[in-house]
């Protein structure tokens, strides 16, 4: 799957603890924007482009397994940005801007298995154009269909889209408690077993991270990460649950010319389309 020119995907993968961690980079620094419209985030650095911040530059985003112990990765991507002399400058020092989220899937593979620092470098050296789908990275653990007695695998899925001279591609981490559905095709992917009362929590949380090589402001790139909760909404039922995480990340680096609708409109379905190509390589159905 083409990124845009200027990003990066790397995987670290834990095939035995069932975890791992996944690394968007953009050495050259992107305006950044994120939203979050799950009830049970978990997520790092998301101030540095929040609307006081007096910056919104990030140079990578680190989607992690692991639950809140996973946030270790972290510190092993600034590792690696710092050792490359990327970053903003402050005084003598370039400082990496880097901000991230979590997933919980601890209960799908060894518990004591989490991404740690030397896990984020790793992902980072492993960065490339065309990276992996299904049960790599931080989608190792993912799995969805959970409003039942049962899961079904989430995984991770990327899918890009042309708007205007612009390419859009959205990178998604598919853990979510409710069911898949692909609406190009009218079928689920996955659907829960027979309910069960209480609804079960945690253990849930669908991350993602559009990119693009559009010129937008940090305004709009904010509201690129907003919008694309709508193609999160159409494929996942339901999604932005209490029991849920759910999180978007918008990344924008170059100067191709796009209106914010066509960007907006590409990330929402680029979305929709990567949380199917998640679920669909993890089960072995993916179609052309």
């Amino acid at each position: 799957m083409t990124l845009p020119p200027g990003f990066t995907v790397g995987h670290w993968t834990d095939p035995v603890g069932l975890t791992g961690c996944t690394v968007i980079l953009c050495e050259a620094g992107a305006t950044a924007g994120v939203h979050v419209g799950g009830g049970a985030p978990a997520t790092i650095q998301t101030d540095v482009i929040g609307p006081a911040s007096a910056t919104a530059i990030l140079h990578a985003v680190v989607l992690t397994g692991g639950s809140a112990f996973g946030l270790a990765a972290y510190d092993g991507v600034t590792r690696f940005l710092e050792e490359k002399g990327i970053g903003v400058a402050v005084r003598d020092w370039r400082v990496p801007h880097v901000a991230g989220a979590v997933i919980f899937d601890l209960a799908v593979g060894d518990a004591k298995a989490r991404p740690n620092a030397d896990s984020g470098y790793a992902a980072c050296r492993m960065a490339t154009t065309d990276p992996a789908e299904g049960l790599v990275g931080a989608g190792t653990g993912a799995s969805v269909a959970k409003l039942g007695t049962g899961r079904a695998p989430g995984g991770l899925g990327i899918a890009s889209l042309r708007a205007g001279e612009a390419t859009v591609s959205a990178i998604v981490v598919v853990n979510a408690l409710g069911d898949v559905w692909d609406g190009e095709r009218n079928e689920w992917v996955a659907r829960s077993g027979p309910p069960v009362n209480p609804v079960p929590s945690g253990g849930n949380t669908t991350l993602g991270c559009i990119v693009t090589d559009a010129k937008l402001d940090r305004e709009a790139t904010r509201r690129v990460a907003m919008v694309g909760h709508d193609g999160l909404a159409r494929a996942l039922r339901p999604a932005h649950t209490d029991h849920d995480g759910d999180a978007l990340f918008a990344l924008a680096h170059g100067d191709r010319p796009a209106s914010t609708l066509e960007i907006q409109t590409a990330a929402a379905n680029a979305v929709e389309k990567a949380i199917v190509r998640a679920v669909r390589s993890s089960s072995g159905t993916m179609k052309a």
